[in-house]
């Protein structure tokens, strides 16, 4: 019996085996925290150009997207995420007052800290994308969210979607640790894709 390795069940075995490598590789790289941004830039880098053509070496792809943009990815992640945090802990805050000022003021600070969510996921796939300055990139970043309101929500929702059925039902972690991470951003780079074709130029 001889198997045909270019046949569509081996590759598509080929395809998910390489996805949950990508996605092991990547949760590994996240491991320091302060790694988050340039490890989140690498994999849009990878997905977004799986998604157009189906080529590559994702893995070695990974590696060197993860060396090229560890400086702009880091400071773009800074630049969103500390403040983000700054926001959701002043929510917490707020809430914890009890009053309806309080409440008021913790919906703004929670809401303004999940659109820097946004605003961050954003910046990662500007990095992957584009050759461009920091400060044009976060820039670029605060705006995309506004200017596309319907994809951003389905790019926030893939994230928050896996770590809420996570919390819910501790036994798809499996899949958070497999497979959850690499597709979930394979499905958002089609929706990167097309802002970019948009906004682009």
């Amino acid at each position: 019996m001889r198997i045909d390795p270019n046949s569509r069940n081996i590759q598509g075995i080929t395809s998910f085996l390489t996805f949950v490598a990508l996605n092991v590789l990547y949760l590994l790289t996240c491991l320091p925290v302060v790694t988050i941004g340039v490890a989140t830039s690498a994999l849009y880098e990878v997905t977004i150009r799986y998604s157009d053509d189906e080529r590559g070496r994702p893995l070695k792809d990974y590696l060197l997207a993860l060396r090229a943009n560890v400086r702009r990815a880091t400071l773009v992640y800074l630049a969103l995420v500390v403040p983000a945090g700054v926001l959701l802990f002043s929510g917490v805050f707020w809430l914890s007052s009890g009053s309806s000022i309080g409440a008021a003021a913790a919906t703004i600070a929670f809401l303004a800290s999940a659109y820097l969510l946004a605003a961050f996921l954003f910046g990662m796939a500007l990095v992957a994308q584009f050759d461009t300055g920091v400060r044009r990139t976060v820039r670029n970043a605060l705006l995309l969210p506004a200017a596309e309101p319907v994809r951003t929500f389905g790019i926030v929702l893939i994230p928050v979607t896996v770590v809420a059925v996570t919390i819910v039902f501790p036994t798809f972690l499996v899949v958070l640790v497999t497979v959850a991470f690499s597709v979930g951003a394979y499905a958002s780079a089609f929706l990167f894709r097309g802002v970019f074709a948009r906004h682009a130029g």
